[in-house]
This record gives structure tokens, C-alpha cells and sequence, in this order.
């Protein structure tokens, strides 16, 4: 009988290294195989939760951010590239050149979570947003992903222009905070187990196969 997990994934769209690290874990549940029985669940986080609505080129928000110089933002985008390319995502560096607000984001997930769509909309929206470049908080560009991945467009439009979810959303990311947890991504297993980064595959399959063996 396969063991149940369950798996908070923490993140934000915005962020590149949660792509990969999500990539990473699907690949280590598949190894696992049957011996396991995994109930996923997007949790929200925000990177930048005061950028403004048109967002701030790349370059500008890391350095001003972390300080990075153009040869070391140079070099960490080559890194992401390069672990991309690993797990099978492709991030287009000459598109992603913009950081945006991410907040009506999460509150679409939520929903799609309520309409059992989040994963599908979950990577829809990464790959809009490292693939194709579009601003992941843009009303048009969530619709749309929305429909892509088979939710009503309506919907998600009236969810947009409301403050649906808005609370559930803070609420969440106040949960995760105060558990300690300030880096993205964060997976949570069975509520107690805490996996951080964006670890290889192997990391992630050796880990979730000792918590299933206890």
C-alpha cells in the first residue's frame, strides 16, 4: 500500500529557482513510483510584496536588491539556464527581463486550487512568465492562462476584480512566515518535514523516501 505524503510547495512565480525545484520534485515522485501517494499543495509566498504593478527591470531590482553586478547577474542567469535545461524548462533570458508584483497571482491559485486546477495553472504561469516573459500579475495574462488550463475566463476575470481570496492569501503567507520560513522554495512534508531550495532530484527522492519510511 503506497505511504500518503503530503507536500506544501511554497513559492512564488517569480521566482526562477522554484520552477527548477519544482521540476526536480515531480521527477524524484515519478521515480518513487507507487510507493508513494502524494496530495501537492501550492502555498503563497511573495518575493517583492511592495513592487508596484508595472513591475522594475531585472537588472535594476538585483542590484539594488542584493547588491549583484552585471557580470554576477550575468552568470546566475547562465546558471538558471543551464539547471533549467536539466529538469526540462526552458527559461528565455532575453524575455525575462522584468520583476512584478505577484499577489493577485497567488489569489488565482487559490481559487484554481478550489477548482482543482492549481498545478495545471501553477505551470502555466511560470512558463509564461520565464518562457514568454509576460507579467504574471497582468489581469489578461492570468485569464488567459486560466482558460488555457481549463478554468472559466469569466470566473477568473470576476475573481480578479474583486478582493476575492485576498485575506486567504496573507493568511497563508502569515502561516508560512511564522513557521520560519523566509526562502523560496520551501517544501513541507506531512507538516513537520522542511526540504529547502531548489535541490536536484536525487536530493529531494532520497528525502521523501526516508519520510516515508518512518
Amino acid at each position: 500500500m503506497a505511504t500518503q505524503l503530503k507536500i506544501d510547495f511554497v513559492s512564488d512565480v517569480s521566482c526562477p529557482w522554484c520552477i527548477i525545484g519544482l521540476k526536480a520534485l515531480e521527477q524524484a515522485i515519478e521515480n518513487i513510483g507507487d510507493e508513494v501517494a502524494v496530495e501537492m499543495h501550492f502555498q503563497p509566498f511573495e518575493l517583492n510584496p511592495q513592487m508596484a504593478p508595472e513591475g522594475q527591470e531585472l537588472f535594476e531590482h538585483l542590484a539594488g536588491k542584493y547588491g549583484t553586478t552585471k557580470e554576477q547577474s550575468k552568470q546566475n542567469k547562465e546558471n538558471i539556464r543551464a539547471r533549467g535545461e536539466e529538469v526540462g524548462f526552458t527559461f528565455r533570458m532575453d524575455r525575462w527581463i522584468r520583476i512584478y508584483n505577484t499577489f493577485d497571482t497567488h489569489r488565482m491559485l487559490h481559487w484554481a486550487a478550489l477548482e482543482g486546477r492549481q498545478s495545471e495553472l501553477k505551470h502555466a504561469l511560470f512558463e509564461r512568465h520565464f518562457s514568454a516573459g509576460e507579467n504574471p500579475g497582468d489581469h489578461d495574462v492570468l485569464v488567459a492562462a486560466a482558460e488555457e488550463v481549463g478554468l472559466d475566463g469569466a470566473r477568473a476575470l470576476a475573481v480578479l476584480q474583486s478582493e476575492a481570496y485576498a485575506a486567504d492569501v496573507r493568511e497563508r503567507q502569515e502561516f508560512y512566515h511564522n513557521q520560519g520560513i523566509h526562502a523560496v522554495p520551501s517544501v513541507v512534508v506531512n507538516d513537520q518535514h522542511l526540504i529547502q531550495g531548489g535541490q536536484p532530484a536525487e536530493v529531494f527522492e532520497q528525502a521523501l523516501r526516508k519520510i516515508a519510511a518512518q
